[in-house]
């Protein structure tokens, strides 16, 4: 027999996120699991894009990605962060905020560190801590708002981790982090000299009256902050894999060489035909919130209207549904029976919860008018799963 595989990932399984889709593919369900929207992102890019296929580029970009793309992403975010950055020093791309946060952990952490994750979390955040080598210390949210504790919090700190994963606004919750809650971890942060990772990929979707502020602009975060986003969720492009690191150059120079080692590049076309879309004005993130908000009150006003109850999310798209009345003591089960005998597909919330969270199941609502409305026309039958 071969020697055993590798004992890091032998307790992995496949992402139940994706399963979950496979599921809904399956039983024909309307597939509200997976994050990503129906509908074409704007038609500046796909313009862009039609004209990229005939002149290129073709080639590898810059590893560390191209150089009018960094430009433009620097002045975006700039704008946005508040914050001057340098297109060359201080942006790596990478593929996807996936690789990004990937990358930002090998950066900082070396096997037998610790990392803070709040809980619940996107499933990968685990994954990456472990396969760095690192023990992830996990900092419970409580159910009801989200909120942490700040006396568990320090605990955690006191085993000295090396960084705190920082997902804002927080999927799967859509929790925003209000400047209060972030200004205890930064100064905790300092205080135990820790770095921390940020997954920021909804910062443009965080509805009124909640804001979002990015923790490297908090007052001396900006040095020990690696600030991971996409353009995925932005600019409706989740297949398109472009993401980023922003970090001083110290930290950049470092997950250069990290994500050169991963993955070489982000793909060039897509690179130069997403650059309308970083060129556009103050008015198309505006629509992209009034969109999402549009949504939001679509699907969670039939949810009401269905006696389904749920949470209500400050940002990003998803929405916790309660399933205790139900009687499943799996919420793997339940959401497979829902897709196969209802047919929508969700996602079981304990896949994001290090604590033993059985009742909640995950839906996103970054979909066609229509198809919510088919989705809440199926839920109405969803009693009938009801032990």
């Amino acid at each position: 027999m071969p020697r055993p595989l590798s004992a890091r990932t032998a307790s992995f399984t496949d992402s139940v996120i994706r399963r979950m889709t496979r599921v809904s593919l399956q039983h024909g369900a309307v597939n509200l699991s997976q994050g990503f929207p129906d509908f074409d992102p704007p038609q500046a890019i796909l313009d862009r894009l039609a004209q990229v296929s005939h002149e290129g580029p073709h080639q590898y970009a810059v590893t560390w990605g191209a150089q009018n793309f960094r430009e433009a992403l620097a002045k975006k975010q700039s704008h946005y962060m508040g914050l001057p950055i340098d297109p060359d020093r201080e942006i790596v791309a990478t593929c996807g905020s996936t690789e990004a946060m990937m990358c930002a952990m090998m950066t900082v952490a070396d096997p037998g560190d610790k990392v803070i994750v709040f809980s619940p979390f996107y499933e990968n955040y685990g994954a990456d801590t472990i396969l760095s080598g690192a023990e992830p210390i996990y900092v419970p949210l409580d159910p009801q708002d989200f909120s942490f504790d700040p006396e568990v919090l320090e605990d955690a700190f006191r085993q000295r981790p090396k960084a705190l994963i920082l997902c804002n606004p927080s999927n799967p919750s859509g929790k925003v982090f209000t400047r209060a809650e972030l200004e205890i971890i930064a100064a905790l942060a300092e205080k135990y000299d820790a770095y921390v990772i940020t997954d920021e990929v909804y910062e443009h979707i965080v509805y009124a009256p909640h804001q979002h502020t990015y923790f490297a602009s908090l007052p001396g975060m900006w040095q020990r902050t690696l600030s991971c986003s996409s353009l995925s969720k932005t600019y409706s492009i989740t297949g398109w894999r472009l993401g980023y690191i922003i970090a001083p150059e110290d930290i950049i120079e470092r997950a250069k060489k990290v994500h050169d080692f991963l993955t070489v590049g982000c793909a060039a076309p897509l690179m130069e035909a997403v650059m309308p879309a970083l060129e556009f004005s103050q008015d198309y993130y505006d629509g992209l919130l009034a969109k999402y908000t549009h949504k939001k009150d679509l699907f969670l006003r039939g949810l009401d209207g269905l006696g389904l109850a749920h949470t209500d999310p400050q940002g990003a798209y998803y929405v916790l549904l309660d399933i205790r009345e139900y009687g499943y003591d799996s919420d793997l089960a339940f959401c497979e029976d829902l897709a196969a005998r209802v047919g929508v597909g969700a996602v079981p919330g304990s896949s994001f919860f290090r604590e033993p969270v059985n009742h909640l199941i995950r839906m996103h609502f970054a979909k066609n008018d229509e198809t919510l409305y088919a989705a809440l026309n199926r839920l109405e039958s969803m009693r009938i799963l009801k032990k």
